[in-house]
Parts: C-alpha cells; structure tokens; sequence
C-alpha cells in the first residue's frame, strides 16, 4: 500500500461512538490531571501550620513541580512519536497517578516536594500526547470543539478537587492527605485502554501505511454501521515517512516562528494562571483569611472553569481562534487585576469565577490551536517543546511572586499576573497566524505570512 490517507479519511467520518468513547477516555484522564495539579496549592495553607512551612518553601516547592514540567513535556513528544499516542497516553497518567499516590505518604516538605516535581512531570506529558491524539483522530472541522469538549468534562477534576480540599483538609492533622489520594485516581485510566485505538496518523508518519489502514478499516466500519455509507474521501496527499523528529527541525524557518509563538503564549499562560491558582489560596490565608475561608473561596471561584471551557467549545470552530485567545487572554488580564484590588469575599469570588471561566477557555483554545501550526512530522516535537518551555519558565514565576509579596505585598502579584496575561494577547494579535476554523494546515505559515490564513 502507497497511501493509507489517513487525513481525509478521517475528515470525512461524522462524529459517532468512536468520538465519543475516545472524548471520554481523554476526559478523565484530564479530569484527574486538573484534578492532581492544584493539589499542593490547595493543601499548602495546612502545611504552613502544620510543618512551620515558609511562603518561600511554598515558592520552591511550586517552582521545582515546573521544572518537573517542562521535562515531562519534552519527554512526551519523544514518547508519542516513539510508542504512539495511544500507549504514551497511558504511561503518562499512570506516572503521574503513582506519584500522587506516593505523595500521600510524605513526611516532610522535601519529601512532599521531590514527590509533587515526580507528578507534575506526568501531568505535563499527559497533556501533549492528549493534546496531539485528539488533534490527529477527531475530523478537522470539529477538533477544536472536541478538543474543548474534553476540557469541558476535565476541568470539573478542579473545582471537585477543591470543594473536596475545603472539607477533608481542615478535619485533622493527616486528612490533607487525601487530596493527594483522590488525585491518584487517574490510574483507573487503565481500564479504557482496549476501547481507544492509536493514531493512524502516527502509523503513517512513519511510512506503516498497511497497520494505518488497518485500523482506519476498524473505525470505518464501526462509523459505518451507526451512520451508515460514508463519503468517499479527498485524495491522498503524499508524506515523506518519520521515524524520527530532531529537535534541531525546529530550527527550519517554517517551524521556528510557530515554535517562538506558542512559547510565548504557554510562557505568559502558565505564569499568568499558575502565579493566580497556585498562590491564591495561600495569599489570602496570609492576609488574614482563614485557611478554610480562602481554601473554599478559591473552590468557588473555580466553579467558573467547566463553563469557560464550554464557552471555547462553541466559538472554537466558528471563530478564528487567534483572536478568541486575544480576547479571552485581555478579559483575563482584567478581572486578574480587579481580584487583587479588593479584599471584599463577594468581589473576590466574583472576578475569580471569571478569571477561571476565561482562562480555561484560552486554555481549551490554546489545545486546539497549538498543535495546528505544525504538521505531522513536528507536531508532536513542535506541541512538546513549546509547552514545555512554558511550564519550565513558571520555575521563576513562584519566585516571583514570592519576592513581589514579600517587597510590595498583595496587590503587586497581581498586578504582574495580569501584565503576563496582556503581554501574550498583544504578540498573539501581531504575530499568531490565523488557521481557518475547522482547517488544520498541511504545513505551517511563513513567518511574512501572519497575517493569511493556514491553509490545511
């Protein structure tokens, strides 16, 4: 076999119960990945009474589960394109559930920490070869809404978290414990395993065009016998096979400038919400809150997070996605700055809702748009990369934070978080390209060419 065009096969498929399983597989493993990351956050407040733990511990504790992320990232993308999507998807949350469920016999805060970096290395790997998996198996026209849809269902792994952390951690001294617990749960992935296919994509990209077709047959006939006939699909463009992306490949001019792009929009992202998720419980406690009054406010602020993330699934693919993150990334900006302007509960859980709702939304759109700037052979390189120097840059946001507290109190973190977030919606509106909803680009826009659409 030449060409199993995976591509436009898959293009052509209505979404069935294929989608939908693989929707679900993905989801919970997002649900407990939301779920474990604010772990530490939502339990540092008890620890600071329990263990004499210092806001600068809390820092470097949180600074170092970064570094954990950025070599998760890069790891991910090596494993995807080694193993498949499918099987890195699996190892990926089955190291972060372990480590999580090691996190609940911690002893020290040096213990906990070496534990949390561990977790948050899976997590970060989790979240590319998710991100890459649902890209290459759902039709053009509908990843990005699928992409969210998963987010939508995630992201409630945050707020039950939370309002789960607001009641067990104050019951005694071991019972924060089980936030680590509960966040361990996503090894139950495990059990979705034999439903979900890998990527046909990926067997093509690396020239197995006879196991692409094999497993395009599968999901053909099963699309088929739901929906019945299916329309005969576009004609195969030819690839040159894969085996292997170097990460100098990045290097090429027409990776580069979508590389430095998604940099600085994961940079700003993840400093930008983590400086807000990771430090909000704590800082209120610090200004005079009690631990379980600002624990479960931030529980209700994260409430917002599920609908946010609705809210991208519906103007995804209707909207160019570029100026859906410009905008959600300047609301963000906003209502980051007006949380920490007032001490009033009501006003805090009101902006903070919305801090949530809009930065889950960019989160969700920022998963669809990501990958779409590369094509097969760098999109998992290019996805992982990116995502990891994110994460990585947050290994300086903790400290930060730390340091603005310490020297110009409250209000100076967040007036930092919202210039972060200003910051990537003004390079993303003079430099993203624009991919066309629904179109995935069959390679990535020239850097001259920002402003025209990619073609896909």
């Amino acid at each position: 076999m030449q060409q199993a065009n995976s591509l436009n096969r898959l293009n052509r498929l209505p979404i069935s119960r294929f989608h939908k399983i693989t929707l679900l597989a993905v989801s919970f493993a997002y649900f407990f990945e939301f779920a474990d990351i604010n772990s530490f956050a939502t339990t540092a407040p008890k620890l600071i009474k329990l263990w004499g733990v210092t806001v600068d511990q809390v820092a470097y504790v949180t600074s170092l589960s970064f570094v954990g992320m950025f070599f998760g990232a890069i790891v991910a993308s090596g494993l995807a394109d080694r193993w498949g999507r499918k099987r890195a998807l699996l190892w990926t949350t089955l190291w972060f559930g372990v480590f999580s469920f090691a996190a609940v016999f911690s002893w020290d805060v040096v213990s906990l920490g070496v534990f949390r970096v561990l977790t948050s290395a899976g997590l970060s790997a989790m979240t590319v070869v998710a991100v890459i998996y649902v890209n290459e198996l759902y039709p053009a026209s509908s990843r990005g809404k699928y992409q969210a849809y998963a987010i939508v269902i995630g992201i409630c792994g945050t707020p039950v978290t939370n309002l789960i952390a607001s009641a067990v951690v104050p019951i005694n001294d071991w019972s924060w414990r089980l936030v680590y617990l509960w966040g361990a749960l996503g090894v139950l992935l495990v059990f979705f395993t034999r439903r979900l296919k890998e990527s046909p994509r990926w067997h093509e990209s690396r020239g197995d065009h006879a196991k692409a077709d094999e497993i395009l047959r599968e999901i053909e006939e099963q699309v088929a016998a739901e929906k019945g006939p299916l329309p005969e699909p576009e004609p195969p463009v030819e690839e040159a096979p894969v085996t292997k992306a170097p990460l100098r490949l990045l290097l090429q001019k027409k990776y580069l400038m979508p590389t430095l792009l998604l940099t600085v929009v994961w940079v700003t992202q993840t400093i930008g919400f983590f400086g807000y998720s990771s430090w909000a419980p704590t800082l209120l406690a610090q200004e005079g809150f009690s631990v379980e009054k600002s624990v479960f406010y931030v529980a209700l602020t994260t409430v917002g997070a599920p609908l946010g993330s609705y809210l991208a699934a519906i103007v995804t693919d209707r909207f160019e996605r570029k100026w859906c993150l410009v905008a959600f990334g300047s609301v963000i900006a906003l209502c980051g700055l007006l949380y920490g302007l007032t001490f009033n509960p009501v006003l805090i859980v009101v902006f903070g809702f919305l801090v949530n709702l809009f930065e889950r939304g960019y989160t969700a759109l920022g998963y669809a748009y990501s990958p779409e700037l590369f094509d097969t052979r760098a999109r998992s390189l290019g996805t992982g990369v990116s995502y990891g120097l994110g994460r990585l840059s947050n290994a300086a946001g903790p400290l930060i934070v730390a340091a603005l507290y310490n020297g110009s109190g409250y209000q100076s973190v967040f007036l930092f978080i919202a210039g972060t977030w200003l910051v990537g919606a003004v390079v993303l509106a003079l430099f993203g390209p624009r991919t066309r909803p629904g179109r995935a680009p069959a390679e990535p826009a020239e850097p001259k060419n920002t402003g025209t659409p990619i073609r896909g």
